[in-house]
């Protein structure tokens, strides 16, 4: 029995088979097939929550941890360090292990047999325009993989795996250019696809080229936040000097892997002395409550869900009145248009386009040639 797992930056799914078999995606919370890749540490019981469970149990105020987006801690020198779990210095990459076994256990159990081997997808490039990180960052996720049980680790590249399940429904041949839009990554290839040459085993002639980038939807998140959320708390404001506020915190609170940096006595030390920039005071103690509440990531869960709602529905309200129930209703509650979306993620959108001009040119083509546009990944919208 082998397992197939998508082990996404925001979300991750499962699939078990073996040969000749039909995959089959696996259950993983209740009848939903995918989960959010979080785990939340209840510093009380001493357990662990994956999923929307873990985000629930954050919300709902229990004491403990939330970590979030652990993909994109791989190629990072952050996947070195480690973060306070029930009072003790526990390593990311720990983190990344419970995460993976418990991916493995729901799969067994439905599976009704023990798994040793997976095949992981991963995006063309962990780390932009850096080869040694970039494969640092498949054989870290290798070595945790097999951490967490599993003996025969094999890895597929996201866009290619995305363009075999397209060609399923293909009548003739095309020439296809992939758009995986993930929480972390976006990737292209340019794949010739077909009923023909699904029949053939070794498809690598096939895949004329592919590019990669480290920008998709956890930035959409940031840049949002930044353009909103983070305005609110003081970004972007004249200090009373006459001089910007620093916006280095803002940036990482707007950053999810990066939130529970900032919960350390030093950063909130840093925070505090911002006083002395922020003119207003009520927007630094919005800043203050976020931070000794740890709402870092509630923050970032309420942008990220205006981000979707514009996509499906053109406006939305931001709502972080939780971070101060005296001030104003209006100053707290946040438009979000189509504009705003657009505006603030526009630089990441050029880049994105970029990416996928070079991989057209490195197959030797021009866009025209192109039949297809395959969008998959959740940020695509």
């Amino acid at each position: 029995m082998i397992a197939a797992i998508d082990f996404g930056t925001s979300n991750s799914a499962v699939c078990v088979t073996h040969p000749g078999a039909t995959p089959k995606l696996v259950p993983l919370e209740a009848a939903r097939d995918t989960i959010p890749t979080a785990v939340f540490y209840d510093a009380e019981s001493r357990t662990a929550a994956f999923g929307r469970e873990a985000v629930e149990q954050y919300e709902d105020g229990n004491e403990g941890r939330l970590l979030r987006s652990l993909k994109s801690l791989l190629g990072s020198p952050l996947i070195n360090d480690t973060t306070e779990i029930y009072n003790e210095a526990t390593p990311y990459r720990k983190v990344i292990g419970h995460f993976l076994q418990h991916l493995k256990v729901k799969a067994e159990l439905f599976a009704d047999a023990p798994i040793t081997s997976v095949v992981l997808g991963r995006p063309v490039h962990f780390v932009d325009d850096k080869p040694e990180r970039d494969t640092l960052a498949q054989n870290t996720l290798a070595d945790i993989a097999r951490e967490a049980g599993f003996k025969n680790v094999a890895f597929q590249f996201e866009p290619i795996a995305a363009a075999l399940d397209y060609e399923q429904h293909l009548q003739r041949e095309t020439l296809v250019l992939v758009i995986d839009i993930g929480g972390g990554t976006s990737d292209f290839s340019v794949i010739r696809l077909g009923p023909q040459r699904a029949k053939h085993a070794d498809r690598a002639g096939d895949v004329l080229a592919s590019a990669g980038l480290h920008v998709a939807g956890t930035d959409f998140d940031q840049r949002l936040s930044l353009a909103t959320a983070m305005r609110a708390l003081g970004l972007g404001a004249k200090g009373k000097n006459g001089k910007p506020v620093p916006v280095s915190l803002y940036y990482e609170l707007a950053t999810w892997h990066k939130i529970n940096f900032l919960y350390t006595r030093e950063e909130m030390t840093y925070a505090e002395a911002l006083q002395h920039f922020i003119e207003d005071r009520a927007t630094h103690s919005r800043l203050m409550n976020a931070l000794r509440h740890r709402e870092g990531h509630r923050i970032a869960g309420v942008v990220e869900a205006a981000k979707i709602a514009v996509a499906e529905a053109g406006e939305t309200i931001l709502d972080l009145q939780f971070l101060d129930t005296e001030a104003h209703a209006a100053m707290l509650s946040l438009s979000v248009s189509h504009a705003t979306l657009c505006d603030a993620l526009a630089p990441q959108i050029a880049q994105i386009v970029g990416a996928a001009r070079v991989a057209v040119a490195r197959a030797g083509l021009k866009p025209s040639a192109i039949n297809t546009l395959y969008f998959t990944g959740g940020s695509t919208g």
